[in-house]
C-alpha cells in the first residue's frame, strides 16, 4: 500500500484552487524564462535551468514543451478535448513551489491548475513530471472549453488521472490498486460512491485524498473497461455539448449515473 499511497499523493490537485491566482509571480531569482510552442506558453524558473546543467541549451524546456504538445494531441484522441487557445504553464523551483503553495492542500502535490498550470519543477523530465503535465492538461482543457461548467471533483480528477496514466503507458487499473479498492469496499468507503457537492479534493488529508483519487480513477477506468476507451471520448464530447452530467452519462452508457455507480461498487465486492 505504501507505493500506492506515494503514487496517489503526487497526483495534481483540483481545477478550482482559487487562492493560487494571487501567488507571487516570480522565480527563485525573480525571473522566469519564457518559451512558446504551438499550444503552450511556458515560463520556467531561471534557477531550474541553472541547476539542471543545461544552461543555454534549454534542453529541459524543450523536453517539457515536447511532452505537452504530445499530450495535447493525445488528449484530443483519447477524450475529444482540444483547447482552442494557448495554455500557460509555469514550472517553479521546488523550494519556491513548496513555500508558496503547500498551504493550499491537505497533502503533498506535484502541481495544480488555476487559470495557469503550475508545476513543481525538476532538473530532468522524469515519469512523475510527465504524469503531472498530462493530468493538469485535462483540467486546463475543461477550463478552456467549458469555463462555466463546474465538474464535480470525482469526475474532474478521475478523467485527469485516467489520462495521466495513459501518458506513461498504463491502460488499466493495477493489481495493487484493485486490492486497495476491494479493501475500501469492505470498509464501506465506496458507498456512497461520490460526493456530488465537492468540486475539489484539496481540503483532504493524505489518507482521505488517497481514497478519493483512487476511487475516482477506478470508476473512470471501470467505465472504459466495460464500454471501451472510446466511450470516455463520447462522454466528454457530450458533456461539453450538453453541460449536463446525468444526461451525458445516460446517453453515453445507456444507464443512469446511480446505476453505474452501483455496478462499480459491486465489482469490488460490496
Amino acid at each position: 500500500m505504501k507505493s500506492l499511497a506515494a503514487c496517489v499523493l503526487v497526483l495534481a490537485c483540483s481545477l478550482f484552487v482559487a487562492e493560487s491566482a494571487s501567488a507571487k509571480d516570480r522565480g527563485a531569482d525573480g525571473r522566469f524564462e519564457k518559451r512558446t510552442s504551438s499550444h503552450f506558453l511556458l515560463y520556467q524558473d531561471v534557477d531550474i535551468d541553472r541547476t539542471s546543467g543545461f544552461r543555454g541549451s534549454r534542453r529541459f524546456e524543450n523536453q517539457v514543451l515536447e511532452t505537452l504538445e504530445s499530450a495535447y494531441d493525445s488528449l484530443d484522441d483519447a477524450l475529444g478535448l482540444r483547447p482552442t487557445r494557448r495554455i500557460e504553464v509555469r514550472v517553479w523551483d521546488p523550494g519556491i513551489f513548496d513555500r508558496e503553495f503547500a498551504g493550499l492542500f491537505g497533502f503533498s502535490a506535484a502541481g495544480f491548475y488555476s487559470g495557469t498550470i503550475h508545476i513543481r519543477g525538476d532538473t530532468e523530465l522524469r515519469a512523475r513530471l510527465v504524469r503531472t503535465l498530462h493530468h493538469e492538461l485535462v483540467h486546463a482543457a475543461w477550463d478552456v472549453l467549458a469555463p462555466s461548467f463546474v465538474l464535480p471533483a470525482w469526475l474532474n480528477e478521475g478523467l485527469a488521472q485516467w489520462f495521466e496514466a495513459r501518458g506513461v503507458g498504463k491502460h488499466r487499473i493495477s493489481v495493487a490498486e484493485a486490492a486497495a479498492m476491494a479493501q475500501f469496499a469492505s470498509q464501506g468507503l465506496l458507498d456512497p460512491l461520490m460526493d456530488e457537492g465537492a468540486v475539489s479534493f484539496s481540503h483532504l488529508d493524505s489518507e482521505f485524498a488517497r481514497i478519493a483519487y483512487l476511487r475516482s480513477y477506478a470508476f473512470i477506468e471501470f467505465l472504459a473497461r466495460r464500454n471501451g476507451d472510446d466511450s470516455l471520448r463520447r462522454l466528454c464530447k457530450t458533456l461539453v455539448r450538453k453541460r449536463n452530467i446525468d444526461r451525458a452519462f445516460s446517453v453515453t452508457f445507456g444507464a443512469k449515473l446511480d446505476e453505474l455507480g452501483r455496478r462499480f461498487v459491486g465489482e469490488y465486492g460490496s
